[in-house]
Parts: C-alpha cells; sequence; structure tokens
C-alpha cells in the first residue's frame, strides 16, 4: 500500500468523486467537520474564487471549507476525502461578476489615460448574501491584469485583513492563494475591539475616516494604487446605525460604484440617499451562498484568530512570556457616559465613545485579546494609529504583578502601549 504524504493525514483517500463540468458550471462542495478533502484539476482550466488552478498542485481544505470551482470552457476535477455535500450546478451569477469587473477594469483605464484616481468599489449587501466572495473574484481579476487593487475590510465580525475586532487595507499584488487566501504579511490595521459595529458606532465611523485618508495619501504618491482603485467590503448590518455606516463609508471613500447584494429595498434607499455620480447596482447572490447559523459564525471568528496566532494548518509555534506590570499600559476605548439627571441644567452630555480609560491588570483580564498600538507616546492619537499586532492574555498574576500572553513574535516588544478589546480567545493548544 502507497504511503500517504504529509500534507494528506487526515483525508479519507477511499473517497474519491470524479467530475466532469461543461462551460460555465460550479462543482460546489463542502468539507465535513474533522475531515480534510484533496482537490485535484486532471483536464482544462478551472478557478476558485477568481483564482486559476494549476494541474501540477493538490488542493487540501480543512474541516468546514465551503468552495466553489468554476470554469469558463470545461474542465475535470478529482475530490478524494469526505464531503457533507456536492454537486455541480448551471445556475451562477458568475457572467454577471465578470461584467461587474470589465466595467471597473474601463474605468481604471480611464483613469490611467487621464491620471485621477481609479474606482473605489464599495460591496455591501445582509449577512451571507457573499460579499467577501465577490471582493475576492474582484480584486483576483483585477490582479490578474496587472494591477494593485485595495481591499479595504470594515466587516469587524469576521476579519479579513486580520483578526475579527480590527479593520484595515491590504494592496492586492497577486492572487489569492485557493486554499489559504490573500497574502497578509504587510496589512495596515487598526483596533476596534469588538465583532460589530454598534459595540462602538463613533470609534467604527472614526476609523472609516481614518482608513480613507491613510488610502488617499497612499494614492497621492503610488501612481499604480491610485489608478487601481479599492474594493470596500462592509459587515451585514444595512439597517439603522448600519445604514448610516455604509452612507458614511461611501462618503469618505468618495465611492464610484456600489454594488448591492440581493436586496431591492437596499438598492432603492441607496439610490435615493447617494449622491448622482454614484453607481448604485443591484446584483444577485450565488444560489451556492449558504447562510450560517450564529455557531458558525463564531467559530469562524474563533478559527481566525486561532490561525493568527498558529498559522492555516499550525505551520507557526507561538511565544509565551511575562510581561510586567510595569513595563506597559493598557487602555480601553469608551467610557459610560452620564446620565442626563447627572449633569447641570443646559450642559450636553460629552461623547465618550472615543474616550481613553487607563485598565489596570486585573484576573478578568485573562483570555482577552490586547492590540500592541504602534503609537510611540500618547502624544500620538491612540485611536487613529495602527496596530504591530496582537496578543492574548493567558494568566494574570496580580501578587507578583506580571501577566502571561501569547504571541506570534518573541520578546521584546516593539511598542509600551497596548489597547484592550472585548473579545477573549482560549487558547485550548498550549
Amino acid at each position: 500500500m502507497a504511503s500517504v504524504k504529509p500534507e494528506e493525514k487526515g483525508i479519507d483517500l477511499s473517497i474519491t468523486q470524479d467530475y466532469k463540468l461543461a462551460k460555465d458550471n460550479e462543482l460546489r462542495f463542502e468539507v465535513e467537520s474533522n475531515a480534510r478533502v484533496k482537490l485535484d484539476l486532471l483536464e482544462g482550466s478551472a478557478e476558485v474564487f477568481g483564482t486559476e488552478l494549476v494541474r501540477s498542485r493538490s488542493y487540501i481544505f480543512e474541516s468546514g471549507a465551503k468552495i466553489a470551482v468554476f470554469t469558463w470552457f470545461g474542465c475535470s476535477v478529482k475530490l478524494s476525502g469526505k464531503v457533507e455535500a456536492s454537486y455541480v450546478s448551471k445556475d451562477t451569477p458568475m457572467v454577471i461578476y465578470l461584467n461587474t469587473h470589465a466595467a471597473v477594469e474601463q474605468l481604471r483605464k480611464s483613469a490611467e489615460q487621464d491620471d485621477i484616481r481609479g474606482p473605489r468599489v464599495l460591496v455591501v449587501g445582509a449577512q451571507d448574501v457573499g460579499k467577501t466572495t465577490v471582493c475576492r473574484l474582484l480584486l483576483n481579476y483585477a490582479v490578474r491584469l496587472g494591477r494593485k487593487t485595495t481591499l479595504i475590510d470594515i466587516d469587524v465580525g469576521q476579519g479579513g485583513v486580520s483578526i475579527p475586532g480590527s479593520v484595515g487595507a491590504l494592496t492586492v499584488e497577486r492572487p489569492a492563494d485557493p486554499v489559504d487566501g490573500f497574502d497578509l504579511k504587510v496589512p495596515l490595521v487598526y483596533h476596534f475591539g469588538h465583532t460589530a459595529p454598534n459595540g462602538n458606532i463613533k470609534l467604527y465611523e472614526t476609523l472609516i475616516s481614518r482608513l480613507a485618508d491613510v488610502f488617499n495619501a497612499k494614492c497621492d504618491y503610488n501612481k499604480q494604487v491610485k489608478h487601481s482603485g479599492c474594493i470596500i467590503n462592509t459587515c451585514g448590518w444595512v439597517k439603522g446605525q448600519g445604514y448610516q455606516c455604509i452612507l458614511h463609508t461611501a462618503q469618505s471613500f468618495e465611492a464610484d460604484v456600489v454594488l448591492v447584494l440581493d436586496s431591492e429595498r437596499l438598492y432603492n434607499d441607496l439610490k435615493r440617499d447617494l449622491p448622482d455620480f454614484v453607481n448604485v447596482i443591484l446584483q444577485p447572490k450565488s444560489p451556492g451562498v449558504v447562510e450560517r447559523p450564529r455557531e458558525a459564525r463564531r467559530d469562524n471568528r474563533e478559527n481566525k484568530i486561532k490561525e493568527y496566532f498558529y498559522g492555516p494548518r499550525k505551520i507557526y509555534f507561538p511565544h509565551a512570556f511575562n510581561i510586567k506590570f510595569s513595563e506597559v499600559e493598557i487602555y480601553k476605548i469608551g467610557a459610560p457616559s452620564l446620565p442626563d439627571s447627572c449633569l447641570p441644567l443646559g450642559m450636553e452630555p460629552e461623547n465618550t465613545q472615543t474616550k481613553l480609560v487607563q485598565v489596570t491588570p486585573g484576573r478578568d483580564m485573562t483570555h482577552h485579546i490586547l492590540s500592541l498600538s504602534m503609537a510611540e507616546s500618547l502624544d500620538e492619537n491612540l485611536i487613529e494609529t495602527n496596530v504591530a499586532g496582537f496578543v492574548v492574555v493567558t494568566n494574570v498574576d496580580p501578587d507578583n504583578q506580571v501577566f502571561s500572553v501569547l504571541s506570534p513574535a518573541p520578546r521584546p516588544l516593539p511598542r509600551k502601549y497596548f489597547l484592550i478589546m472585548d473579545i477573549r480567545f482560549i487558547d485550548i493548544n498550549k
């Protein structure tokens, strides 16, 4: 019996399925929990979310992965391992998405000719309509034409550029890996601290404005980035204050194109409220998009955080060390506001959502994630300063005035200011 390659460990190679896909067809499959699946391209050409597959490589997907393999011209593929579901579908909006890419690319060409800023595309819609997938498709198609389009990710619940609870930007210079996604080695990341914008609306809008300012500054000195524009991935909160956040984002980035996925009401509201020069386009969601229960979204957040420390398939070895209370300063963003009844007559309540409150380390800090700010002093605006990375507190010892952390990098710490998140992560790998 042939020996199993190390990367194929955990794949039931006795279970295989061959699929022959006609042109414009899509193979959709979900990996069974606690299983792994291997995908091989045997003949023809195919892509996963806009990234071309190569025949000389096997693609191994982990437990819970939901994958769509699309072909423009026809192909044959082989699946090895346990899948929860797999089927071939002719019902796909890929032609619509490709036409959208072609229209955006025309805007990029015009921007290049006239030396003006390229298109800024805002992708909006409710939860689980495929916003992240559409963003990935458009970015992959752009980079395959040599563009350097920037991904702006403000979906704090799932975290496309860094961990959940943060917002960030990433200039995409090569297609996403079909398994591991985009290369996230040099993202620009800001601390938010919550898994939903309503955790601190004022802070959320402040960070969106900050990202827009930084992106504009980058466009001023890099013409390729300027002409290539950006794709903005939003969260799924589209009503009430969530809708106001969408309008704020469109205004901050001066969006030219707004893609609305699967919501006529949202489409009509945005047509009414956005300036006439903004192209608001209603697009269908893919029938392959599945609605995730709350538990699945929570598990996905946990996996994102775990991957930050341990890497995909646990290929990294994070560091554990102690930090003295006296070596660092820890702050929380946002303080409770005084009730109106406690204010002097005629006084307006102070906005405390972006107020810095120093935190004294205690046992209740255990398992919280801390963002390490790049600020060198408190004279800098801690809130609007990007972060170097994240640690998770594994233990607090008030008697000895130290706390233990799990960190992706060893000592020493490059800075001394931490911002605490509401998000907790229990490291079961330690």
